[in-house]
């Protein structure tokens, strides 16, 4: 891979996720051999599975965890010695992917107040009372069941950016990895556009961002998270603030899709990229 100088990998995860088993520091290694300006750590941290399987009365999710809570503070430790260790010689900024803070603004609300934070992604993995859509049967549903299930994924993310107190919203069209990539279900879009709108409109007025997902490049459902026209539409909105994110799960796929986004965005109309430390915003130029 080439050197990603001047760019970022702001949407990664390490062993303190539960689908990735690779340690802190190669992911710090791999992001410094790809000279990034800037590399964040985003492990996962589900609100609704913050405490154990037996707190929820549950049986079994997809990735069978729970104890989030745990997980997430075994997480921003780690990441907060990794900067003290690495100093100056790599921008390293301490994040979570936040999943389903909606449902469990408590928990939610606990964990962006965490001082060692420096970037947040809101994220919606899956509906209430369902499992990740990564374990969806969709063989099970008809094109109408596929719909509402979209449906009901959009109006979860309208609600996750009124509540609004994240950085930038990640993957906001995390279904299509699935019902499009996996399944080979096509699915007409237009009849969301209207609330993707709508949650572009409540990210902007917030002063929240968007990233752009490379990860759907590298599987089969071959373009970005979001793809080109929905960035063309958050940009014609007065969209400014958006990141750009690997989801990597090992240093293998650190940085890819990176360089290829950046054009992407450059040609969508932006002329920044953005990262965060302390929960503030710093936009590189592209």
């Amino acid at each position: 891979m080439e050197k990603l100088n001047g760019l970022i990998d702001c949407h990664t995860h390490t062993l303190f996720s539960p689908d990735s088993d690779e340690p802190v520091e190669n992911m710090i290694e791999r992001a410094m051999s790809l000279g990034l300006s800037a590399y964040a750590i985003t492990d996962h941290c589900e609100c609704n599975h913050w405490y154990s399987m037996e707190y929820y009365k549950a049986t079994d999710n997809g990735y069978d965890t729970w104890n989030y809570d745990k997980d997430f503070e075994n997480s921003i430790s780690c990441i907060t010695k990794m900067k003290e260790k690495y100093g100056g010689a790599i921008e390293l900024i301490c994040g979570t992917e936040l999943g389903q803070a909606t449902y469990d603004l408590e928990v939610a609300e606990k964990i962006v107040s965490d001082p060692r934070l420096d970037f947040v992604i809101g994220s919606i993995h899956q509906l209430p009372d369902c499992d990740d859509f990564a374990f969806i049967k969709y063989e099970n549903y008809d094109y109408q069941g596929i719909l509402k299930l979209m449906e009901e994924y959009f109006t979860e993310i309208y609600k996750l950016c009124k509540w609004g107190k994240f950085d930038v919203l990640g993957h906001i069209t995390y279904t299509l990895r699935y019902i499009e990539g996996e399944a080979g279900i096509t699915v007409d879009m237009s009849q969301f556009e209207e609330i993707i709108r709508e949650c572009f409109k409540e990210i902007i007025s917030n002063g929240k961002g968007i990233e752009i997902n490379t990860s759907g490049l590298r599987q089969k459902y071959g373009k970005p998270f979001p793809h080109r026209e929905l960035l063309k539409t958050y940009k014609e909105l007065g969209g400014e603030i958006l990141s750009l994110g690997s989801d990597a799960h090992c240093k293998e796929d650190l940085g890819k899709g990176i360089y290829e986004c950046a054009e992407l965005a450059r040609e969508t109309g932006f002329k920044y990229i953005t990262y965060f430390k302390n929960r503030k915003p710093i936009f590189l130029p592209l």
